[in-house]
């Protein structure tokens, strides 16, 4: 879309007609003041040489090359350009930030079938990317978090960045404890600005909490003030797992799932708890998801402008240019 960020600018247009009505251009006092020659055939001489227009033709001349000059510089400050507006419109969903572990327990292969080897981690952003793909609409966030927990994208609509983020995370790359209360305590801090009825957490992990600076229950008391539902979800099977050794080969290790806190946290939130064996378990999300009441977000506008200003200024410099040169050109030379 093409318009003019000043267009009352357009007001000065009219300017040097105004000037040239108020103080018209007069010979008469040049005239007067002028010396006189007496000659007795003055009037036959009047008529074999008549007198020109006071506006003579080289004035005239000038004038409108120097008012389309002048029309250039009004349009320049004008300020002509180009704007495209970029519109996120009023829908309703809702805020959902992601909570997920990516502590080194998540290397555990207790997810590995006879002819695929995957990990914990591989199989959570399976998951959660499909989840995030659908869910179209909703601003999402997601918040990674081993033994420190960080927001890793903001909440956002667009959910194919969120899968492209979360597809780029490692096992270990925010430590290998769990600090499942400081995930809970960042998504409170990042969730409570939103409306309310809207902002939920899913939190997925496979361990217990053993490094956070807040406990998990005080944090899920936080939310629970700011009406913030936590949805649970368990990673990993029962018992000794498969594990990566480091050399190439793996051995079998205790990976314990803290289902009790995750069931506690879900309890005090209005949220739910769900235990994930394998990657089918998840759907379930969807129905509890979409039962909740639905907001309305807030429409954002974004305009990006292209000014186009140095085209005007640009060509009134070059009429002004040969102005001049034509002026210097037709001024008699002094010998």
């Amino acid at each position: 879309m093409f318009h003019f960020y000043f267009p009352w600018a357009a007001l000065l247009l009219p300017l040097p007609f105004l000037v040239r009505w108020l103080f018209p251009v007069s010979l008469k006092e040049e005239d007067a003041e002028a010396p006189e020659i007496r000659f007795p055939g003055l009037d036959r001489l009047k008529k074999a040489f008549p007198k020109k227009s006071s506006f003579s033709k080289p004035k005239a001349v000038f004038f409108w090359p120097l008012f389309c000059i002048w029309s250039l510089l009004v349009v320049t400050l004008m300020q002509p350009e180009k704007v495209d507006q970029h519109r996120h419109e009023i829908s309703n969903g809702y805020d959902l930030m992601l909570g997920v572990d990516i502590s080194g327990s998540m290397q555990a292969l207790d997810f590995s079938t006879v002819s695929k080897v995957v990990s914990r981690l591989d199989v959570t952003k399976d998951v959660v990317g499909k989840f995030v793909q659908g869910r179209q609409g909703d601003r999402v966030g997601l918040i990674v978090f081993g033994e420190h927990a960080y927001l890793h994208v903001p909440l956002t609509l667009d959910t194919l960045s969120i899968a492209k983020m979360l597809n780029d995370t490692v096992s270990g790359m925010a430590g290998n404890a769990t600090a499942l209360g400081d995930a809970i305590g960042l998504s409170v801090r990042t969730l409570k600005s939103r409306p309310e009825g809207s902002r939920v957490l899913i939190l997925l992990t496979d361990g217990e909490d053993n490094a956070s600076r807040i406990p998990p229950l005080e944090a899920a008391k936080i939310a629970k003030q700011y009406n913030i539902r936590i949805y649970t979800v368990g990673i990993g099977k029962n018992g000794p797992v498969p594990f990566p050794n480091g050399y190439g080969g793996y051995g079998m290790v205790e990976a314990p799932l803290d289902e009790k806190t995750l069931k506690a946290v879900a309890e005090i939130t209005g949220g739910s708890y769900f235990r994930a064996t394998d990657e089918n378990t998840l759907a379930s999300i969807y129905e509890t998801i979409d039962t909740l009441e639905k907001t309305e977000a807030n429409e954002t506008v974004f305009y990006l402008r292209s000014p186009f200003y140095y085209y005007p200024l640009g060509l009134a410099m070059v009429l002004l240019l040969f102005l001049s040169l034509y002026q210097i050109y037709r001024r008699p030379s002094v010998v």
